[in-house]
C-alpha cells in the first residue's frame, strides 16, 4: 500500500471508553467514510457485549469492517489483521470513500499506518509451551537474553517482561531461520490523520465503571453461557480479554457478579493506563482532544481539514514528522 491514496487514512485512537466508535461514525457521516475496527478483541462473533463492539445503531449508520467477523475459535493476530484491514482500505478507496480506523489496539494501528511487514510464521504450540516453561523455570530475563544473543535488534525493542512478544520473536527466528527484526521491517508509510481522545483519569475511570456495569445489565453472563452452549470454551485465546475470565468465573459459580464487576473495572483501569502510555509514546503524530468537550465533532473536523489543506502528495513525510513533534 505504498501508492498515494485518493484520501488519507483517518484514525481515532486512545484509551478504552473514550468514545472512539461514536466519533468515528460521526466523521464517517460527514466525510463520506467507512469505519474499520482496530481492536484485537472486537473481531469475534457472539462477543459483542464483552468486547464493547460498536452498537447495532452505530453499525447501521455507516458501513463497518473487521467487527464481529470471525468465530471465537478462529486464529487471529497482527498478520491477519493487516491483510484484512488493507483489503478493506483498498475497497473503500475504490468506492471513493474515506477509511476511518477506530480502536485502541496500538500495535495494530501503528503497523497499518507505518506499513509494517509481518513475518508469516504460524504459531507452533509445542515450541511456545517449551519456551513458556523455560521462562517459568529460569525467569523471563533468561528468555530475553536468549533473544538478545540471536537477534540484538529485536531484543532491544522488546521489554524482558513482555513474555508473549519475546516468545513470538524466538518462534519466528526458529522456524524461519532469519532474524525477527529483519522480517518486521517497514513496507512504506501511509498518509494518516490521527486523532486521539483523552479524559482526566478520574472521569475516565467513571466511564469505565459505568460501562462494565452496563455490560452486565445488557447480558454479558448470558453471552458467555451462549458461547459455552455453542462449544466455545473459556480457554480459547479470544476469551482471554478483560471481562471474559471474570464472567466465566461467575458462570462457574466461583465468584459473585459484584466481585466480577469490581475485578473487571480494576483490570480495565489498568488497560486504559497502558493504552494511554503506549499512544503517548507512539510516533504517530497524534492530535489529542478532550473526549468530553462540547465541540468535539467540530474540533476533529477542523484538524482534519487543516491536515488536508497542508499536506500535498510530495510533502507527506514532512507533514507526518511535523505532527509527531507537535503531538
Amino acid at each position: 500500500m505504498s501508492r498515494a491514496a485518493p484520501e488519507p487514512l483517518i484514525a481515532v485512537v486512545g484509551p478504552t471508553a473514550t468514545g472512539k466508535s461514536e466519533l468515528a461514525v460521526v466523521l464517517a457521516q460527514v466525510l463520506g467514510g467507512e469505519v474499520i475496527g482496530a481492536d484485537s478483541r472486537q473481531v469475534y462473533q457472539g462477543m459483542a457485549i464483552g468486547t464493547a463492539q460498536p452498537g447495532l445503531e452505530l453499525q447501521a449508520a455507516v458501513p463497518h469492517h473487521l467487527v464481529g467477523f470471525l468465530p471465537p475459535d478462529a486464529p487471529f493476530g497482527l498478520a491477519i489483521y493487516l491483510d484484512s484491514a488493507r483489503e478493506a482500505i483498498a475497497g473503500i478507496w475504490a468506492r471513493g470513500r474515506v477509511p476511518i480506523l477506530a480502536g485502541g489496539t496500538g500495535q495494530y494501528l501503528a503497523a497499518l499506518i507505518e506499513g509494517w511487514n509481518v513475518p508469516r510464521v504460524p504459531p507452533h504450540a509445542a515450541f511456545r509451551a517449551a519456551l513458556a516453561a523455560q521462562a517459568e523455570r529460569d525467569g523471563r530475563e533468561a528468555l530475553h537474553q536468549r533473544l538478545a544473543t540471536l537477534d540484538p535488534d529485536a531484543a532491544a525493542g522488546i521489554h524482558p517482561h513482555n513474555l508473549r512478544r519475546v516468545i513470538r520473536a524466538l518462534e519466528v527466528i526458529e522456524h524461519s531461520g532469519r532474524p525477527f527484526s529483519v522480517q518486521r521491517g517497514s513496507g512504506g508509510q501511509e498518509r494518516a490523520t490521527v486523532l486521539g481522545l483523552e479524559l482526566p483519569r478520574e472521569l475516565l475511570y467513571e466511564r469505565i465503571d459505568r460501562r462494565v456495569e452496563a455490560m452486565y445489565a445488557a447480558g454479558l453472563l448470558d453471552e458467555v453461557r451462549q458461547l459455552e452452549r455453542d462449544g466455545f470454551g473459556s480457554t480459547l485465546p479470544s476469551m482471554a480479554g478483560i471481562g471474559y475470565p471474570e464472567a466465566w468465573a461467575v458462570s462457574r459459580g466461583e465468584v459473585s457478579a459484584a466481585e466480577a464487576i469490581r475485578r473487571t473495572q480494576l483490570a480495565t483501569h489498568r488497560l486504559a493506563r497502558q493504552q494511554l502510555t503506549w499512544f503517548r509514546r507512539a510516533a504517530l503524530g497524534i492530535h489529542w482532544l478532550r473526549a468530553d468537550r462540547a465541540d468535539l465533532r467540530e474540533a476533529a473536523l477542523a484538524h482534519i481539514r487543516r491536515r488536508r489543506s497542508a499536506v500535498e502528495p510530495t510533502e507527506e513525510t514532512d507533514a507526518l514528522h511535523e505532527d509527531a513533534r507537535d503531538g
